[in-house]
């Protein structure tokens, strides 16, 4: 096994408890060396399994101990610019348990728990995730929206920091958008991108489903809801443009289907798409993909488009990240959208399937479909 000059000097030591522990104190965790990192654990176990969600990789795989010691390693390579979440499994006495690294402070939360988080060399969380004090903050309000197909709904709807109903704001319509507030730090991007006139003053629907994997999947009812009810809604009571290029549908994953399809029932009514990781599954021969019966109305939607691609809006964002198995299937997608004439920019990140590689890409995605003041002139 590979392993790190850090690992091979305190092998070479007395390997004593004082000298763990100074090594323990002298270094932070895991140890980035260049294109390669070193997973470190402490304790008592019979076996540590580092788990990650790298495609590709064995999602298992084993630290070694340093003899005589009850220190754990592994060292693997990690790419320039690289986020990798993870997890330790502590097997003893048969039983595993999988913990985040004590060592570690990075954690990256979603709506199922924390993962810790290593970064590989280059990697920077983004400084306009963070709050601006000179950014004075838009408001969220959370309303109640009640149609005819899904009843009673809570939306929450932003408003920039000098909201005006003499003025017209676009639209901004985000699937999942309260979990898009609490793990991927929207509001606070959207305030800061604002202050510094990178994108214009947006007015955003915050949406959420209580049955996301079946409506997010190419269910012709979303598609009602949001295009004949709640956007139409949105534009009578807050001063909306009220046009294709002043509405952009948002999400990742499931959400990013329902963008697609949702845009695609209704071509031309959305100007705009940001497609985040979305889960465009296909088949090139029959009907039935390896992930699943969730999964079986975007087989049928994507096959369908795949045969016919047409233009559903002007512009449309795609991202993705490399340590994801969506990669095949959004790479797939991408030069089908542009071959329609749509307007499209596609990104890929040393990233996986989680809330900080979509919150990482936001900053060039709205910028890009909707630039401000400021790229206006300078772009």
């Amino acid at each position: 096994m590979t392993r790190s000059k850090a690992i091979d000097e305190l092998a070479a030591g007395p390997r004593t408890p004082a000298a763990v522990d100074a090594f323990l104190a002298s270094r932070s965790f895991p140890i980035v060396d260049g294109a390669t990192i070193t997973f470190v654990y402490r304790g008592d176990a019979d076996v540590v399994h580092l788990r990650h969600w790298v495609y590709g990789l064995p999602s298992s795989q084993s630290l070694a101990r340093v003899d005589g010691t009850n220190l754990w390693y592994l060292t693997l390579d990690l790419p320039a610019g690289s986020r990798v979440e993870y997890k330790f499994e502590i097997v003893r006495g048969g039983q595993g348990t999988w913990l985040e690294d004590p060592l570690n402070p990075n954690r990256a939360r979603d709506p199922f728990g924390a993962n810790s988080v290593a970064h590989g060399t280059g990697y920077q969380v983004p400084e306009w995730v963070r709050p601006d004090p000179e950014a004075t903050p838009g408001t969220v309000d959370e309303v109640v929206f009640e149609g005819p197909t899904f009843g009673r709904r809570g939306v929450a709807i932003y408003v920039p920091a000098r909201f005006r109903r003499t003025r017209r704001y676009p639209l901004l319509v985000v699937h999942d958008g309260h979990d898009y507030l609490r793990y991927a730090s929207l509001k606070t991007i959207l305030d800061n991108l604002i202050h510094r006139r990178e994108i214009p003053e947006l007015v955003v629907a915050l949406t959420s489903s209580p049955d996301r994997l079946v409506e997010y999947a190419a269910d012709a009812r979303h598609a009602r809801y949001l295009t004949d009810e709640l956007v139409p809604n949105l534009e009578k009571t807050l001063p909306l443009e009220g046009r294709p290029q002043g509405r952009c549908l948002m999400g990742a994953s499931f959400g990013a289907v329902a963008s697609l399809t949702t845009a695609w029932q209704r071509p031309g009514f959305y100007g705009r798409l940001l497609l985040q990781s979305g889960s465009f599954a296909f088949t090139d021969i029959g009907d039935r993909n390896h992930r699943g019966p969730l999964f079986d109305p975007i087989v049928r939607f994507v096959n369908q488009y795949r045969a016919y691609p047409i233009a559903v809006a002007q512009k449309v964002y795609v991202s993705v990240g490399m340590y994801e198995s969506l990669i095949y299937e959004n790479r797939s997608l991408v030069p089908m959208l542009s071959g329609t004439g749509m307007d499209v920019r596609y990104v890929e990140a040393r990233d996986g399937h989680n809330w900080e590689n979509w919150r990482d890409r936001l900053r060039d995605a709205l910028a890009w479909l909707f630039p401000g003041p400021l790229l206006l002139v300078y772009e």
